[in-house]
């Protein structure tokens, strides 16, 4: 019964980057070699403004791989056209892997990501990840960070950074 729920965990979250890919790519007016421009923590022309930015989500490990789930929102008070989050996970993972084309390699452990455009007091992103390990590691730790650029500024760090130590069980750890 465990392993059939991790293989439909595994899907779901495969179906989510696929679908998310296209909406979070359009979102953030990606096309195809944007990659190569991603900075992190670009922001809009709001620049010198105070901003709300919140991470949730949860992560899993399973058999070699590791899935990401994360909502991005923006509480406010200032919209923000971009933001990059960074995951960086304390296990490598597995070479040739391809991200949605919001999302880049750093490293073979840190994954950087656009948001896309949150407006103030409510603005949403999604983004969702299925990534293979470079082994079979019995657990991992996941840092969730933003960078910010341009002066923009967040009196309330704390709930958009996060480190999480996940067993490699199949559960969802919450963050």
């Amino acid at each position: 019964m465990r392993g059939m729920r991790k293989g439909v965990l595994g899907v779901a979250l495969a179906a989510a980057v696929v679908m998310g890919a296209g909406a979070s790519a359009a979102g953030a007016g990606l096309g195809p070699g944007a990659g190569a421009g991603l900075r992190a923590g670009a922001v809009g022309p709001e620049a010198g403004f105070e901003a709300d930015l919140a991470h949730h989500g949860h992560v899993s490990l399973w058999d070699g791989r590791v899935g990401v789930w994360l909502v991005s929102e923006n509480h406010g008070p200032s919209h923000l056209s971009q933001a990059t989050v960074r995951l960086a996970f304390s296990e490598p993972m597995a070479g040739g892997q391809e991200l949605p084309q919001a999302c880049l390699w750093s490293s073979d452990r840190v994954v950087s990501c656009r948001t896309g455009e949150l407006r103030a007091v409510g603005g949403i992103g999604e983004l969702a990840l299925d990534l293979r390990t470079a082994g079979f590691p019995d657990e991992m730790t996941v840092e969730i960070t933003t960078a910010w650029r341009d002066g923009v500024t967040d009196r309330n760090p704390a709930n958009d950074r996060h480190r999480v130590l996940v067993l490699s069980t199949g559960d969802p750890y919450v963050f």
